[in-house]
């Protein structure tokens, strides 16, 4: 029997899963109090990984495709821990986990009201910031802990990237080649306009990180090609 269209995805998320049982929690104990600017950088971003992700799976499961459906869940998961090791790096320097943010509260109110091919395109914005900003703090953070946490996350993410990409080009494939164009490319503006808010929204982080507001701006919209070119 051939290979289905999530299988290999399904094993990838599996994989993940065991390697992160075998490989268990960073030494909590070892964290120092995070500098001012990160800290409220890791809070926000924070919010962003902690939804239930309940909205998404319905979509999910309501495309008709069982295995699609359990990938997502999948995914939702390895978001919601996320969401897990960032509050423990954040109480492991003594500092709380906030209840909200403006940006992430946009974020949730537009995927919500969309349909799946739209909401997915909301994420891909949100999952290619992440990718530069977790990448920023794994290579830029004073402490190991939060540059181990960084690299666990990002890890994920990387892979995350591709698996929605993976749905969009079945997504977007009925379109007629120049409405995908458009829209690739209506999603890469809104992606360079949302790279530019973070970064003013958490400039003195990045600051702090060694990257500054401009070059994560640019950074950013230059990774957008790639991903576009996958999706069409």
């Amino acid at each position: 029997m051939g290979t289905t269209a999530y299988e290999h995805w399904i094993r990838d998320f599996e994989a993940a899963r065991r390697e992160r049982a075998e490989r268990g929690d960073p030494e909590w104990r070892t964290g120092v109090p995070l500098h001012p600017a990160i800290r409220r950088s890791v809070q926000r971003f924070q919010v962003g990984e902690d939804g239930d992700g309940a909205e998404l799976i319905t979509k999910a499961e309501t495309a008709g495709d069982a295995e699609y459906a359990s990938a997502v869940r999948m995914f939702v998961a390895e978001e919601r821990n996320h969401a897990r090791l960032l509050a423990l790096l954040l109480a492991s320097g003594g500092a709380p986990v906030i209840a909200s943010h403006w940006s992430d509260r946009v974020f949730v109110t537009l995927r919500r009201a969309l349909g799946l091919r739209l909401e997915l395109l909301v994420l891909m914005i949100a999952e290619v910031v992440a990718l530069r900003y977790y990448r920023a703090l794994r290579d830029g953070a004073d402490d190991a802990l939060t540059r181990e946490v960084a690299g666990r996350i990002l890890a994920d993410e990387e892979r995350h990237v591709p698996f929605h990409c993976h749905r969009l080009r079945r997504a977007l494939r009925p379109l007629p080649p120049p409405v995908r164009v458009l829209v690739t490319s209506g999603w890469r503006a809104a992606l360079a306009a949302v790279a530019l808010v973070v970064a003013v929204d958490h400039g003195p982080a990045l600051r702090r990180l060694g990257v500054g507001r401009g070059r994560f701006v640019a950074e950013v919209a230059r990774s957008s090609g790639p991903v576009a070119a996958t999706m069409r």
